[in-house]
């Protein structure tokens, strides 16, 4: 099975607000950048849609390896929310629907057709790539926001 690496990040002017996500995938060594602007939106959302987005890239099965800054994001998996969330009626811990049931159901489906592994970044470090995809995302605001 083939391995993708992927780093992303989302960013939002304001939140909720115009935003802007942003993903590397790297095979055998090759990048690839992808990015997207939603005029209405929240940082969450940009920084589910990076990953949903650049899974969605992949024409095969593999195995992704995402690097992500988000503890929202990486929490949902590290520490089982998802499963909860899903168990619950895609309620939380204290009974109030889960924000972002829409994406969170299409990251699963995608975990059902790859084999998803999740590492955390520390953001706006030294961590080029995803300093690069955060440069990305707010580049999609101002370009596209300004349209």
């Amino acid at each position: 099975m083939k391995t993708v690496e992927i780093f992303t990040d989302g960013a939002c002017s304001r939140n909720p607000g115009p935003g802007g996500w942003a993903a590397i995938l790297i095979y055998n060594g090759i990048e690839k950048e992808i990015f997207g602007f939603e005029p209405d939106t929240t940082n969450n959302r940009m920084e589910l849609m990076a990953i949903i987005k650049a899974i969605e890239v992949l024409k095969d099965s593999c195995i992704v390896k995402i690097y992500t800054d988000s503890a929202y994001v990486f929490n949902a998996f590290s520490k089982n929310w998802v499963n909860k969330w899903q168990a619950n009626n895609w309620l939380t811990y204290d009974k109030k629907p889960v924000a972002n049931k829409d994406l969170w159901q299409r990251l699963i489906d995608l975990n059902k057709e790859h084999q998803l592994e999740w590492n955390k970044v520390k953001g706006h470090s030294d961590n080029e790539r995803n300093n690069r995809c955060d440069k990305l995302a707010r580049n999609a605001i101002k370009e596209e926001g300004n349209n």
